[in-house]
């Protein structure tokens, strides 16, 4: 039985940063970024990578299909029994599909999801130095201004208080 943990947070608030930290310190954890697991597959320069580009150099989410699939392949295929999964979901929808397809998993008992907050302005600040920093490196074409504001309009807009439930 695969024990998972998801880690959410908003655009450049640290999520695959602390994922990390634990896993290196923690041998019976296994870390998987789902934008680190799209990004290779976007490197690849496959079909499906190509596909997955179209969407995320627009900060657009990639269509559930792929991204469940690639998340419940990598749980399945984990070296050990606990997995630390960041960066999923990023939508009620991808939430719900989430969940009924682990209603059926019996391989996969999801334990905890863990969110990390901070300010708008330190995740755009994050985004953008981590833009800068790549221009000596490897660019990122999810890391842009306009791109920011379009990831985080997707991930704030579900958590505004909706009037009919009040």
């Amino acid at each position: 039985m695969k024990k998972l943990f998801l880690i959410i947070g908003a655009p450049g608030s640290g999520k695959t940063t602390d994922a990390s930290i634990i896993a290196q310190n923690n041998e019976n954890i296994v870390h998987y970024s789902t934008g680190d697991m799209l990004r290779e597959e976007v490197g690849s320069g496959s079909k499906l990578g190509q596909e997955i580009e179209s969407y995320i150099s627009k900060g657009a989410l990639v269509p559930l299909e792929i991204i469940v699939n690639t998340i419940v392949s990598a749980i399945n295929n984990a070296p050990v029994d606990i997995v630390l999964i960041d960066g999923y979901p990023r939508s009620v929808e991808q939430m719900n599909a989430f969940d009924a397809l682990v209603a059926k998993e019996d391989n996969i008992d999801l334990l905890s999801v863990i969110e990390v907050r901070v300010s708008q302005d330190v995740a755009k600040d994050r985004i953008l130095g981590r833009a800068a920093d790549a221009k000596a490196g490897e660019e990122r074409s999810d890391d842009s201004i306009e791109v920011f504001w379009d990831r985080m309009k997707i991930y704030t807009d579900p958590l505004k208080p909706n009037p009919s439930l009040l």
